[in-house]
């Protein structure tokens, strides 16, 4: 019976609208980023800077043969969905019972998966073996299944779908193995592809010419971490991942459009509007795939549409959204040595010498990144930019060998952490129109990238590290206000969301999914 109820629970409320989608309420999490602008900032603010000492662990839902799970449950209505590659699982977010499971077949293990998408009565995820797939959200029965690529030739899809006007946006993964990139979006309801957005310029399309020779046949420009939306303006924000071979650029010199870049979409049609290079002809393996922040703020006395990313090339930057002008740029982290600064433009202003080399060179930052795939947020309340950053370098290789794609050889060939300082990860607040830093945490003995921040109207920024701590931070200060040692290493972004009134903190850790909430709550 209790079971029964559950179903009940889900079919009742289970349709998510486009209106959903743009306006969420704030005790559900329906997207990967919470909503459309990607600021992961909750309105919920029971669990504050007074309250949050009482939080304690409400439940923990053990996913089954997994490990490092990277995904951000999505919540609907008291309904909780979470992914490991080739399986998703609704739970009960009250008490972390299942409510049913899905296993794709045949299950090639690629991973990670980072999360589903929600609409109308349906849930979507992308597989190891690059299908889109869509499940009955009451039953978690298969209703479709689209494929976006072969798997043969190396191609995956991690990320989580973002979902549009009816449509399903889709990225896919790798261009380290020489695969070009592209981003898909599928008809909701039937999984027909709609329109194709190909990263890499064919000849006779604009930027072809920023590829040597036939170069960009094997260019890369990886799609793997989700975009963000505006609906007012109609246009997705991708960041594009890098070049390949990626160490190796000789074989395709120029500016190898538009890998490293953050590219601007008609939602409707696929078709660019702009399109902003961070790191032109990359020689490091920087993915620009870092989740870009919408939001509105002055500049110069007047009210500007930002956008704005912490790169994983060291530089904080803010766009307009609307043009793709650069407006601001500069370092958040200390230890960069490859570029002395930005043009006017935002091009970098490069250091003679710091490219990879036969015997090695040492690169800060390195090739993991001052940031990586960790989820920013972004608190219109204090104004400011929250993220995860990594201090250290790295020691950068290149190969004289000639390589087919198809493997990480293509490379060509690859980096190692540098031995003089042990890497370190800190959360960052910056102001957001200038980069200004606010603060800083240094997350003690976290050596290793994966854990991203929330912010909530309580006051609070949440944290996870490698060393498997969640941390509640005072947003203004820094301060450590709360923490809890979940066991093991964290790899995801921490999400909020609340049921019968009651708010919850969650994030997935190792194995595990931990919930938390106040403790004699009524």
């Amino acid at each position: 019976m209790k079971r029964l109820l559950l179903f009940c629970t889900v079919a009742a409320h289970a349709q998510v609208s486009y209106e959903h989608l743009k306006n969420p309420n704030p005790a559900d999490w329906l997207h990967y980023s919470g909503q459309y602008h990607s600021q992961r900032h909750s309105l919920l603010k029971d669990v504050n800077t007074a309250t949050v000492k009482d939080l304690v662990p409400a439940w923990m839902y053990h996913v089954p043969n997994s490990r490092r799970l990277e995904c951000v449950p999505i919540v609907v209505d008291g309904v909780m969905y979470v992914t490991y590659p080739n399986f998703v699982y609704a739970l009960d977010a009250r008490t972390g019972r299942q409510i049913w499971e899905y296993q794709r077949q045949p299950a090639l293990q690629k991973g990670p998966n980072r999360g589903v998408a929600v609409y109308g009565n349906k849930v979507y995820f992308g597989t190891p073996d690059a299908h889109l797939i869509a499940l009955d959200a009451r039953t978690g029965s298969e209703l479709w299944s689209t494929k976006i690529a072969e798997a043969s030739d190396g191609y995956w899809s991690p990320g989580a779908p973002l979902v549009i006007k009816g449509k399903v946006i889709q990225g896919i993964a790798p261009g380290d193995h020489g695969l070009n990139g592209f981003l898909d979006a599928y008809d909701a309801e039937t999984g027909e592809r709609l329109w194709r957005w190909n990263s890499i310029p064919k000849p006779g399309e604009f930027g072809n010419d920023t590829w040597a020779g036939d170069s960009w046949k094997t260019g890369g420009g990886n799609t793997w971490l989700s975009g963000s939306y505006d609906p007012e303006l109609n246009l997705i924000y991708q960041g594009i991942g890098n070049p390949a071979p990626d160490f190796d650029g000789d074989v395709r010199k120029g500016d190898n459009l538009y890998t490293e870049s953050m590219v601007a979409l008609d939602a409707d049609t696929g078709k660019l509007k702009w399109y902003f290079q961070f790191t032109p002809h990359d020689v490091h393996d920087w993915d620009a795939v870092e989740i870009p922040v919408l939001a509105d703020a002055p500049i110069d006395g007047k009210m500007r549409k930002l956008l704005v990313q912490a790169n994983r090339n060291g530089f904080y930057y803010v766009l307009d959204r609307v043009t793709g002008e650069f407006l601001q740029g500069t370092p958040f982290i200390k230890n960069l040595n490859w570029a002395s600064g930005l043009t006017k433009e935002g091009r970098p202003i490069r250091v003679p010498g710091v490219v990879p080399s036969f015997q090695g060179t040492k690169t800060c930052p390195a090739t993991s990144g001052a940031t990586n795939w960790m989820s920013p947020a972004f608190n219109p309340d204090t104004g400011w930019f929250y993220f995860v950053a990594q201090e250290g370098c790295g020691i950068n290789t290149k190969s004289g060998d000639t390589f087919r794609p198809g493997g990480f050889a293509f490379m060509g060939t690859g980096y190692i952490e540098s031995p003089e300082e042990p890497w370190q990860m800190y959360v960052r607040a910056l102001d957001l129109t200038t980069g200004k830093l606010m603060w800083e945490h240094q997350q003690v003995n976290s050596r290793r990238y994966g854990a991203g921040v929330l912010s909530t109207a309580g006051g609070l920024i949440f944290a996870g590290d490698d060393q498997g701590f969640l941390s509640a931070l005072e947003a203004k200060s820094g301060k450590v206000m709360w923490y809890f040692n979940t066991g093991e290493q964290i790899s995801a972004q921490p999400i909020t969301f609340a049921v019968r009134g009651q708010q919850y903190v969650a994030i997935a850790s190792g194995s595990n999914v931990v919930s938390f909430k106040l403790h004699g709550w009524p």
